[in-house]
C-alpha cells in the first residue's frame, strides 16, 4: 500500500541522509544547476547598453550571489521548505495546506492562486528542456566550429531520446544519470576556481554595494538586467516541488555545502574571464576550458542538461497526477514506475505532449540565447505564487518564528514582483510563449472543473434520498438477485441512479447492494485509520465511503477490504461493480460558454476509464449507460 511506501520512505530519510543529499543534487538541483550556461551570457548579450567592464561584471556577480542567498537560501531553504503538507511539498500541496488551515479565507481565490502557479510549471516543462539542451549543445560551435548548423539537429536527436527514456521511470534514470551530476558540480567549481586565481578582484562582488552601485548608474537598463539575473535562479522551485522525495534536511545539505559553492564559483569564474577577456561574453562558460577539454565538456553539460530536463518533467507528471485527484484535469493513464516511491510516475499522454512542444520551441526559437527571452517569465510567476501562498499560510499562524518568517517574506517578495515585471519586458521576443502556454493550461482546468459539475448537478436530479428509497422497495419488494452490487458515485448522499436505473429497467436488487464513494482529501495521504467508513442504512443496503489523499493510487477494491474489518460484515471478493458510462452531449445554452462545452466534451471523450484508474477488474464490471445533456 502507498501508506507503507511512505513509511519506507522515511526510513529511508533516517538511514541514508548522505545518499539522498546527493540523489538530491541530481533530481532537486539539476535545473538551477545547468543555469551557468548561459545566465551571465544573457545578462551582457540580451541587454542593450551594457559594456563589459570591470564595473558592469562585478556588479552583475553581485546581484546573481544574492539573488542566490535572498531567493534560494533564504526563502525556500530556510521558509518554504519548512511548509510540508504530510511531508509533500510543491504548489499544489501548499494551496491544499492553506486551505485546510485557512478555510475561510477566499478558499476559491487561493485555488485560482493554486492554479494558476500549476499551469506555470507546466510552461517550465516544456521550456527547460529546450534551453538546458541547447544551451549545452552550443558549446560544438566553440569546439567544432563546422558543426554549428548540427546543433539544432543533435539537439532535437537528445529530447526524443530523453522523453523516449521517460517510460522506464525516474529512478531508473536517476540510477543511470545520478553520478553524472556530482562530476558536473566538481567540474563547475574546478573551472571556476582556477579562472578566480588569475582575476581574485571578481570577489569584491560579494559585496552587496557592488550591487547596489550597478543600479545607481545603470537605472536605464538595471531592471531589464534583473530579468537575466533571474535565470541564475530559475530552478529554484524545483526544492519545494520535490521536497516530499527528499525531505528538507538532504535537500538543505546539498545546497550549503555542494550545489551553492559550485554555482558560485563558477559564476565568478566566467566574470574574471570577461575582465581578462570581455570578447569571451560570447560564450564565458565554455571558453573557461582548455581547448583540449572543450569535447567531453560538451558531452558532460549535455548529460547535465537532460538531467535538469528529466527534474521538470517528473514534477510536471507528479502535478498531473496531483491535479487529477483534485479534479482540475481528466483520467488518463497514470503508470507508477516504482513499488516504494509512490510520486514517481509516468503520464505517456502528457510527456509526448512535452515532447512535441518542446521540439517546436527548440526548432522555432533554434538557439538558448533567444529562449532565454521566453524562460524565466512564467518561472518567475510560480515563485511569486510560492509566495503568496506561504504569506496567507504563515499570517494565520502564531509563534516568534512565524513572525520572523512573515516579515522576511514581506520583503522578499519585493524581489519577487521585480523579477517578475523585470521579465514582462521579454514578452515581445519569446516571454509571450509561458503567458500564452500557462493560460491555455489553466482555461483547461477551469474548464474541466466547470464541466464536471454541471455533469454531476444533471446527473444528481435522478437520484433520490436514502429514505425514499428504502420506502420504495418496502412498498414494492423487488426480486432478489445472489451476490452483491457495488454502485459507484461521486455523491455522498443519497441513492445514485445508476441503481436507480437498473432497478427500474430490470427491476432486480442484489441481496446486498453497497454504495460505494470515493472521497479524494485535500492532503498528499491519508493515514490507516481513517480509510473507510461504513454505514448501515436497512434492507441490506450499505454506504461505504473511502478516503485517499490526492497523491495516492485509488483501488476501491482494497478499499472494500478495508471495509469489511471496518465492521461491513461480509466478504467482497466476488462483488459486481455498477458504473456509470453516460454520453455527454450539448444541448442547453445554459452552464457553460458553448466553446468551452466543447472542449469539455473533448476530454471527456478521451479520458481513461473510470474502472482502469480504479483498480477495479474488467470481468467484474457492469456498464449502466445514458445521456447527459449540458
Amino acid at each position: 500500500m502507498i501508506t507503507a511506501s511512505g513509511a519506507d520512505a522515511d526510513s529511508d530519510r533516517q538511514r541514508a541522509p548522505f545518499a539522498l543529499a546527493v540523489a538530491a543534487l541530481g533530481v532537486v538541483f539539476g535545473d538551477i544547476g545547468t543555469s551557468p550556461l548561459y545566465a551571465l551570457r544573457a545578462c551582457f548579450s540580451n541587454v542593450a547598453g551594457i559594456q563589459v567592464d570591470e564595473h558592469s561584471v562585478l556588479g552583475v556577480l553581485s546581484l546573481i550571489f544574492w539573488s542566490l542567498a535572498l531567493v534560494i537560501a533564504v526563502k525556500y531553504i530556510w521558509i518554504i521548505l519548512r511548509a510540508d503538507n504530510k511531508g509533500e511539498g510543491g504548489v499544489l500541496a501548499l494551496m491544499t495546506l492553506v486551505l485546510g488551515e485557512r478555510p475561510h479565507q477566499r478558499p476559491a481565490a487561493i485555488a485560482i492562486l493554486g492554479l494558476v502557479g500549476c499551469a506555470l510549471f507546466y510552461g517550465d516543462g516544456v521550456i527547460t528542456p529546450a534551453v538546458t539542451v541547447l544551451g549545452a549543445i552550443e558549446g560544438l560551435s566553440i569546439a567544432l566550429p563546422a558543426f554549428e548548423r548540427w546543433i539544432v539537429p543533435l539537439a532535437v536527436g537528445a529530447l526524443v531520446w530523453l522523453f523516449a527514456l521517460q517510460r522506464h521511470g525516474t529512478g531508473a534514470i536517476g540510477r543511470l544519470f545520478g553520478p553524472v551530476m556530482i562530476l558536473w558540480f566538481a567540474t563547475l567549481a574546478v573551472l571556476g576556481t582556477l579562472s578566480i586565481l588569475a582575476q581574485p578582484i571578481v570577489l569584491e562582488a560579494v559585496n552587496p554595494l557592488r550591487a547596489a552601485s550597478f543600479y545607481v548608474e545603470h537605472t536605464g537598463v538595471a531592471f531589464a538586467v534583473s530579468g537575466a539575473v533571474f535565470l541564475a535562479v530559475t530552478g529554484g522551485e524545483a526544492l519545494y516541488a520535490d521536497l516530499g522525495h527528499f525531505g528538507r534536511a538532504p535537500i538543505t545539505r546539498a545546497w550549503f555545502f555542494w550545489v551553492w559553492p559550485c554555482l558560485v564559483l563558477n559564476y565568478f569564474g566566467q566574470g574574471a574571464l570577461l575582465l581578462r577577456d570581455p570578447q569571451a561574453i560570447v560564450n564565458p562558460f565554455y571558453l573557461l576550458a582548455p581547448s583540449w577539454s572543450l569535447i567531453p565538456l560538451v558531452v558532460l553539460a549535455t548529460f547535465a542538461g537532460i538531467i535538469a530536463s528529466q527534474a521538470v518533467i517528473s514534477g510536471v507528471f507528479a502535478i498531473t497526477q496531483q491535479c487529477q485527484r483534485l479534479g482540475y484535469l481528466p483520467r488518463w493513464r497514470i503508470i507508477h514506475s516504482s513499488a516504494h516511491a509512490a510520486g514517481q510516475v509516468y503520464v505517456p499522454v502528457i510527456n509526448w505532449f512535452l515532447c512535441v512542444t518542446t521540439l517546436a520551441l527548440t526548432i522555432g526559437f533554434g538557439s538558448s540565447e533567444r529562449l532565454t527571452d521566453a524562460y524565466g517569465v512564467g518561472v518567475a510567476g510560480t515563485m511569486l505564487v510560492d509566495t503568496l501562498l506561504m504569506l496567507l499560510l504563515l499570517s494565520g499562524r502564531i509563534g516568534r518564528t512565524a513572525k520572523i518568517q512573515f516579515a522576511v517574506l514581506c520583503a522578499l517578495i519585493l524581489i519577487d514582483v521585480m523579477f517578475v515585471l523585470s521579465n514582462l519586458g521579454k514578452v515581445p521576443t519569446g516571454g509571450w510563449f509561458p503567458i500564452l502556454f500557462g493560460l491555455l493550461i489553466f482555461g483547461t482546468m477551469r474548464t474541466w472543473q466547470r464541466g464536471r459539475e454541471v455533469v454531476t448537478e444533471k446527473m444528481r436530479r435522478e437520484e433520490v434520498s436514502e429514505a425514499k428509497f428504502l420506502a420504495q422497495i418496502q412498498r414494492h419488494p423487488p426480486l432478489r438477485a445472489p451476490g452483491t452490487a457495488v454502485y459507484l458515485t461521486s455523491n455522498t448522499k443519497g441513492v445514485p441512479r445508476t441503481l436507480m436505473r437498473n432497478l427500474k429497467i430490470n427491476g432486480v436488487l442484489h441481496e446486498r447492494t453497497i454504495i460505494f464513494t470515493l472521497i479524494t482529501e485535500p492532503i498528499p495521504r491519508v493515514l490507516t485509520g481513517g480509510r473507510v467508513t461504513v454505514k448501515a442504512l436497512g434492507d441490506e443496503l450499505y454506504r461505504v465511503q473511502a478516503f485517499v489523499g490526492f497523491m495516492e493510487e485509488p483501488n476501491v477494491p482494497q478499499s472494500l477490504r478495508d471495509a469489511e474489518r471496518a465492521g461491513l460484515g461480509f466478504r467482497t471478493d466476488e462483488v459486481f461493480y455498477f458504473l456509470a458510462h453516460d454520453d455527454i452531449v450539448v444541448g442547453t445554452p445554459r452552464g457553460m460558454a458553448p466553446s468551452r462545452k466543447k472542449i469539455f466534451l473533448f476530454l471527456a471523450r478521451n479520458s481513461q476509464y473510470a474502472a482502469e484508474s480504479f483498480g477495479i477488474p474488467p470481468s467484474r464490471i457492469m456498464e449502466v449507460g445514458g445521456q447527459v445533456v449540458i
